[in-house]
């Protein structure tokens, strides 16, 4: 029974009744209680997004940081260095996680050889996801960045109809119509536009959806705990990532570059590589604190004060257009998220069985 229910049946009972007057008694202090229970929720909800805000900002303008106020051209290099800095971080929260119970929820850095064969495919698209973002974050600007990188919702579509034969409503398609508007206009008033940097953001865009696939066809093989998932694709990509480094030429001309020797630099990468690992640990938060939906809302505001902070600290140039093509996209892609929110509620209760994509 509900302490509201309880509440309203105890002051229905007769006063008389020296039982009932002592509970009634107790009615101000189990209000009083409740209030505050709902004050400490509404307080951990707050800290929770500002904590998603703070982390998913600060990761994208640290990254553009060490690309251009270090000018350290060497985005793969970059990446790779953060997901060695990432599973440092998932060792010591798994040691921390069997101590702190609120950590309770991450489990012990653990490695398996078979279970990693299964995790290798997902691995290679989250290689292409996070280098990809990192390329395309060299070549435009933070205000843009946003806009070169919003069609994964439209691969997404295409790659769930393509691999799993599934159709989307109208109401998804348009939605997405708008986003690729917003993408085209965007592009079209970009001041500071680059080929490459779009090239980039939409081949980023295309592995962000289909990470998203893979990741319900290989959770099964980590128990379906996405913290075990997450230990063995950051484990795997370094090794799998450093190849790709050494190749593309960023390795080799490391010893060279004079900023390797400057522990302010080093301070910075490991701060972001922090900030890599930690943005999966923001967004599991705020969705277990809050609901999908709000995290559909607070990814959109998030995006809208990513672009606003970039033109006031990057002073970087937004002409109409480009405005016009930013306020498309992040508003077309909060529409598909409300879209795909109610179409996952009614389809829950009808007892289907939901395919959610994680981007």
């Amino acid at each position: 029974m509900s302490t509201d229910v309880k509440v309203s049946l105890l002051k229905d009972h007769d006063e008389d009744d020296p039982s009932i007057k002592q509970e009634q008694e107790l009615i101000p202090k189990i209000v009083s209680d409740k209030e505050k229970e709902k004050e400490k929720e509404n307080v951990k909800i707050a800290m929770a997004i500002a904590f998603y805000f703070f982390v998913s900002i600060s990761l994208v303008f640290l990254n553009k940081a060490l690309m251009r106020n270090y000018r350290f051209d060497k985005p793969l290099f970059i990446t790779w260095y953060q997901q060695v800095v990432a599973i440092g971080c998932i060792i010591i929260l798994g040691k921390l996680g069997r101590q702190v119970p609120s950590l309770d929820f991450l489990p012990p850095f653990q490695f398996n050889t078979t279970v990693a064969q299964g995790v290798v495919p997902l691995t290679c698209v989250l290689i292409g996801m996070v280098s990809f973002n990192n390329l395309c974050l060299q070549y435009v600007e933070v205000s843009f960045y946003q806009v070169a990188r919003s069609l994964s919702i439209c691969f997404s579509l295409l790659l769930t109809y393509l691999v799993l034969g599934v159709r989307t409503s109208k109401r998804a398609v348009q939605a997405c119509i708008v986003v690729f508007l917003g993408f085209f206009l965007g592009s079209l008033g970009e001041v500071n536009f680059s080929w490459l940097g779009v090239i980039f953001g939409v081949t980023s865009s295309f592995f962000v959806a289909l990470y998203g696939i893979y990741v319900k066809k290989i959770l099964p093989k980590t128990e379906g705990n996405e913290w075990k998932l997450l230990s063995y694709n950051t484990a795997l990509s370094i090794p799998m990532l450093f190849p790709i480094v050494v190749i593309s030429g960023e390795f080799s001309g490391i010893t060279q570059e004079p900023l390797i020797y400057d522990s302010e630099f080093w301070v910075v990468m490991t701060i972001t590589g922090v900030f890599g690992y930690l943005i999966s640990l923001a967004i599991f938060l705020q969705i277990k604190l809050t609901s999908p939906l709000t995290n559909t809302i607070s990814g959109t505001v998030k995006a809208c004060v990513q672009t606003i902070l970039s033109v006031l600290i990057w002073n970087n140039d937004v002409t109409f257009t480009n405005a016009l093509g930013i306020v498309l996209v992040i508003g077309g892609s909060f529409w598909y998220g409300l879209i795909r929110y109610f179409e996952m509620r009614k389809k829950s209760s009808l007892g289907i069985v939901l395919f959610q994509y994680k981007c």
